[in-house]
This record gives C-alpha cells, sequence and structure tokens, in this order.
C-alpha cells in the first residue's frame, strides 16, 4: 500500500509551517521504503489533491488550532480528520478541506487518513518554529513513526535526531 506523508503550512508564519518543517526532520533522520513518500506541501491548496491520488494511505502534519496550550499534540484518524477541518481548526484549513472533499468525489480518496497536528505558539512572521513547538517537534515525529508502525511500516533511522 502507498504511503503519502505530508506535511503542510506556510514556513513564513513561524508554527504554521509544522508540518513543513516535521517533513524536514523525517528527511534528514530517517530512510522509509519504497511505497512511502514525504512531501513538503506548503500551501498549495487544491493543487495538493494531483498529489495525493494514487496513495492508499495518507499522514497529514500540520499546525491545529483546537484551543488547547501551545505544543498540544493532536491526532485525528479518517472522517475525524475532515470533520476537524471543516470546523477551521488548521492554521491554514482553506485548501485541505477542499482537497479531501474533490479526493472523495473523484473516489481518489485515500482509503486511510491521519492528522497529527501540534497547537502553535506564534504565528507571527518568522522563519523560526517558536520555543515551545520547537521543543515538542520530537514528540511529533515520535507519533508519527507510531502511527507508521501501526500501519506496518518499517524504517530505519539514520542518526541520533535532535531539532535544529
Amino acid at each position: 500500500m502507498k504511503t503519502l506523508i505530508l506535511g503542510v503550512g506556510n514556513i513564513l508564519l513561524s508554527d504554521e509551517g509544522l508540518g513543513v518543517r516535521a517533513v524536514e526532520e523525517l528527511r534528514k533522520g530517517y530512510t522509509f521504503p519504497q511505497g512511502v513518500e514525504l512531501m513538503d506541501g506548503g500551501t498549495l491548496g487544491l493543487d495538493l489533491l494531483y498529489f495525493m491520488e494514487g496513495f492508499d494511505r495518507l499522514l497529514l502534519i500540520d499546525a491545529v488550532l483546537g484551543g488547547s496550550p501551545p505544543g498540544t499534540l493532536y491526532k485525528f484518524r479518517d472522517n475525524e480528520v475532515r470533520t476537524y477541518f471543516r470546523k477551521k481548526v488548521s492554521a491554514h484549513e482553506l485548501g485541505i478541506q477542499e482537497v479531501l472533499g474533490l479526493a472523495e468525489i473523484r473516489g481518489k480518496k485515500p482509503k486511510e487518513m491521519v492528522l497529527i497536528g501540534m497547537e502553535p505558539e506564534s504565528l507571527d512572521i518568522s522563519l523560526e518554529l517558536s520555543p515551545t513547538v520547537k521543543g515538542n517537534m520530537p514528540v511529533l515525529i515520535d507519533e508519527v513513526l507510531t502511527q507508521l508502525k501501526e500501519w506496518g511500516i518499517e524504517y530505519e533511522e539514520l542518526e541520533k535526531r535532535g531539532v535544529s
């Protein structure tokens, strides 16, 4: 089964770039088997639809505005993913909701979807993650790896990671 690990967000707005930064950390620290792709989805919005096609599983990484303290980890599965995007909890929800809806209409929605996100501390203009989110990045990465293991996906750690 083909799996897409998709990090989304705007790296110019501090923690809004969490998903993109997480994919960067995964690329630096791990190798994944054939059939697993990592993608920096940035702020592509509807264009993501074409990149998602052909994948059986989607693991989405994003900043999530859930009202909890900064650094709080969130995990939503399958229908919960669309439900939460409808409630506009993503820091840049416009686009993802539409992409998932169109994929479903076209019959090309991934069979399984998981959103792993974190409550942002700052959405100010900055290329750096806030101290809280940066400090909790290893917890988010561990949750991504745990999800991959649940799906039966093996990976290899390249080196001990530290968020740079």
